[in-house]
């Protein structure tokens, strides 16, 4: 009787070694080939959609206090536009803000809110409610009266960064109604600027009994910036004595992303009482 054979397994491997082999040039050959058909077979002749993000001004990327105050400050500077109720005489309301072009551009937004922003059946509730929380953080005389939507007009902008339009702030500009410019203006908002977001108040002149000696700029300054959740101010000292129409004034500087930043103005008309912060020049 014959004893079975066992083979060394050096012998039994080979056979294995040259089947893979073969498959593996076979699967190098034939493979990405068929794999690439395969892969056509699932997207050609189909529509294939895909969400991207778009340049128009109509999307915003989430942008800090800081820039936001910055792009909204340069698109005010891009403008020829009275600053005050000082300037009532020269003031047209129906072309102070056109469409510009350039860095900066700030434009009405005829589109209206998104359905994200504050909308103008909110933007007098939200304003009284910004109105609040600056009288209580002492930027505000308590005394000022709360706002009537039918004393106002609001019309609402976008700030735009153009060579960057998803850079953009959306804002409402409130303004005493025209028909109310010989009425008492005694402790009255008269103009604004609001954030169409969060209802931040970015800009204001108020009438109020007040007398530049009882207003301490620093103080107020530094209440304002927390509120709006800003970065500590520097003092911004300038010799030009043209850049106000009043000596009652103190500049800031807010610093931003590298070397942007944004002077803010606390300010006093004498005569008419009129206390301001502004952020354009």
């Amino acid at each position: 009787m014959k004893k079975p054979v066992v083979r060394n397994w050096r012998q039994l491997l080979s056979p294995a070694l040259l089947a893979l082999t073969v498959l593996v040039v076979i699967m190098s050959v034939w493979g990405p080939g068929a794999l690439a058909a395969y892969t056509d077979r699932g997207i050609l002749n189909r529509i294939q959609t895909q969400q991207e993000e778009t340049g128009k001004e109509g999307y915003r990327y989430q942008l800090s206090s800081n820039e936001k105050l910055y792009i909204l400050s340069q698109c005010l500077n891009a403008q020829n536009l009275p600053e005050t109720e000082q300037s009532a005489k020269t003031r047209d309301t129906e072309t102070a803000y056109q469409e510009l072009t350039g860095t900066y551009a700030f434009v009405v937004n005829h589109n209206g809110p998104s359905g994200k922003e504050i909308t103008d059946a909110e933007i007098y509730e939200t304003a009284n409610n910004g109105l609040s929380m600056l009288k209580e953080a002492g930027v505000l005389p308590a005394e000022i009266r709360e706002i009537r939507a039918e004393a106002y007009e609001a019309t609402l902008y976008s700030a735009i960064d153009v060579p960057e339009p998803r850079n953009n702030v959306a804002v409402w500009k409130l303004s005493l109604t025209g028909s109310l410019q010989n009425a008492n203006k005694e402790n009255r908002l008269i103009d604004a600027y609001i954030d169409a977001d969060d209802g931040k108040i970015y800009e204001f002149y108020v009438r109020a009994q007040l007398e530049w000696e009882e207003i301490d700029p620093d103080v107020l300054v530094e209440a304002w910036g927390s509120y709006m959740g800003l970065s500590a101010p520097q003092a911004y000292e300038t010799d030009n004595p043209l850049l106000e129409t009043t000596p009652y004034y103190r500049k800031y500087v807010f610093t931003g992303n590298g070397e942007e930043r944004t002077v803010v103005t606390i300010g006093f008309y004498e005569g008419i009482n009129e206390l301001f912060l502004k952020i354009s020049r």
